[in-house]
């Protein structure tokens, strides 16, 4: 197993996130996702677990590397009516969906064509996964990158003078204040944040949920619109049962009918059972998918749902904003300055200051958090402390 993925490991490395511009649920479809599909589509090219693909069983008159490769470009078949739980369980049939059927047969069969799609399908489903999150990076503008690259290492600013250690420099008191109050000047003036930010991280948001539900659509079209009821119904039948829908969508032996010309020139026609070796994979792959999908739209929605939330409770719940930055705000900070600094900005303006908060050492956001709390007091003529006393503690309890 490691030799398969020794290439994927050497072109796909997991970091580190650097700068935190989305969350968890986001990172859920650009990252986890992603690698899901990809691996998925690795493990079905590999023949390290199935061996061949497809290997056809016929008369003596199709060699059988021949009838393999036209069963697997072209397309197998199961009939309908040998989908029988009942006959396969009294020994009255050898596979599901394997019968006789004749040349003039009226009986429906179901063809399947998918398989040899199948692991390009899953890459290009993989990648589209990335574009939200690529365009979400355009739209973002790099805006909290240019901001947290000033403040990367203020926290360790201890001297008067800038130190370098290696190739990063620390620097010193003083620029780390003139850097902490344009920090400051730039979120009052609105240089960087604006009224489109929030916005357009809801619409990737909520673009992202409506993609799932794209994916799954498309699966079920692929699967021919069998998708939608294959994990409920593997969950509730279980895996024991003779006839399930997982050998409905993805047989394991099937039928191929190889056609070609005689001596004399009629045609002639060689029948053949295909064992479908792949689809012991493709069978596992897409009930996994199926239960990923449900978990990634379930999130989705708590995503948004939490969205909604912050935005009601943003300027009007002092409780709320406390629990959002106690986290990048050690220590304890005035709760009317807190109540301040929530109320006065935009949504946006909060959001921002929000993601911010995840993108800086907590001291240096502190300090920032202080000084546009200072700047809003100053404006409105009011006069907060600083830190909380104990009598404000119990007073604002």
């Amino acid at each position: 197993m490691l030799s398969t993925f020794e290439g994927l490991k050497k072109n796909f490395k997991l970091k580190p996130q650097q700068y935190i511009i989305d969350n968890w649920v986001f990172r859920l479809h650009y990252k986890a996702t992603v690698y899901i599909f990809i691996i998925s589509s690795i493990l079905v090219t590999s023949r390290q677990y199935i061996g061949e693909h497809i290997r056809c069983i016929a008369d003596g008159g199709v060699p059988e590397h021949v009838m393999n490769t036209f069963c697997f470009f072209t397309t197998t078949f199961t009939v309908t009516k040998e989908m029988s739980a009942h006959m396969l369980d009294t020994g009255n049939l050898a596979h599901p969906g394997v019968g006789p059927y004749g040349i003039d047969s009226n009986e429906p069969i179901v063809r399947h064509a998918y398989y040899q799609w199948v692991p390009f399908v899953l890459f290009f489903q993989g990648l589209m996964f990335l574009i939200p999150h690529l365009l979400w990076k355009k739209m973002e503008g790099r805006r909290l990158r240019y901001l947290v690259d000033s403040l990367k290492y203020a926290a360790f600013s201890l001297q008067e003078k800038e130190v370098k250690v290696g190739d990063n420099k620390i620097p010193s008191k003083s620029d780390r204040e003139k850097k902490i109050q344009q920090v400051r000047q730039l979120f009052q003036d609105g240089v960087y944040v604006n009224k489109n930010w929030a916005l357009k991280l809801m619409l990737v948001e909520v673009l992202n949920f409506i993609h799932v539900i794209i994916q799954i659509a498309i699966t079920n079209r692929f699967l021919g619109y069998k998708f939608l009821k294959l994990g409920s119904t593997v969950w509730r039948n279980g895996l024991d049962s003779s006839v399930d829908i997982l050998d409905e969508v993805f047989p394991k032996i099937t039928k191929c009918t190889f056609h070609k010309y005689g001596p004399s020139g009629s045609i002639q026609y060689h029948d053949a059972m295909c064992v479908m070796a792949l689809n012991i994979i493709n069978d596992k792959i897409y009930t996994a998918v199926w239960f990923w999908f449900i978990f990634l739209f379930i999130c989705s929605i708590l995503g948004l749902l939490w969205r909604i939330i912050t935005y009601i409770l943003h300027a009007r719940s002092r409780g709320f904003n406390r629990m959002i930055f106690s986290s990048s705000c050690p220590g304890k900070l005035n709760p009317w300055r807190v109540l301040n600094v929530t109320r006065t900005p935009s949504y946006s303006d909060w959001l921002f200051l929000v993601y911010l908060s995840k993108n800086v050492d907590p001291l240096v956001f502190k300090e920032i958090f202080v000084g546009i709390a200072q700047d809003y007091e100053e404006r409105s003529s009011m006069k907060k402390p600083l830190l909380d006393l104990e009598d404000s503690d119990l007073k604002y309890a």
